[in-house]
């Protein structure tokens, strides 16, 4: 094979594993938990979100013949390089298909409860999700929710799950 063309495969075949992991990391940077976002971020993570998974896999395709058509020419440096980019590319599309985000927070399991007039800890500026069941209510700080985001209970008999 001609060193040119065989240098376009080298290249395309760069291409194609930075495109894939910058497809699944770029919506990771851009919606960072506890940071404020803006609706234009949210939109864009949301498209990359979107059309990753299949754009990984068409990516993992062309890694793969690319690697085909280079791994008999190449050095043994090449060849690691090819490893480390199949590497990439393969856990960009295993990645693409994950809710990393969720991964972040876990139901808060086992949550105790004090009357309004003990929690020292919420003030009257502190933002709450209320809810009232059967002559029974509850409020759930929104500073706690946000780092387990769900929270299962029981109010006025009825099994509820409070999320945020």
């Amino acid at each position: 094979m001609p060193a040119l063309r065989r240098g376009w495969r080298w290249l395309f075949l760069a291409i194609a594993a930075i495109a894939a992991f910058a497809l699944v990391a770029l919506p990771a940077w851009i919606i960072q938990p506890f940071r404020p976002q803006s609706a234009r971020g949210v939109s864009i993570s949301y498209a990359l979100r979107t059309i990753s998974p299949i754009v990984t896999i068409v990516a993992l395709l062309a890694v793969v013949w690319l690697i085909f058509t280079l791994w008999r020419g190449a050095r043994w440096w090449g060849k690691i390089g090819i490893v480390i980019l199949l590497l990439l590319t393969t856990f960009s599309t295993w990645f693409a298909r994950q809710n990393h985000f969720e991964w972040m927070f876990h139901p808060l399991a086992g949550a105790a409860y004090v009357h309004a007039d003990a929690a020292s800890f919420v003030s009257d500026a502190d933002l709450v999700i209320a809810v009232e069941r059967n002559g029974e209510a509850v409020a759930y700080p929104i500073r706690e929710l946000a780092y387990h985001h769900l929270v299962q209970d029981v109010v006025g008999r009825v099994p509820i799950v409070v999320t945020y």
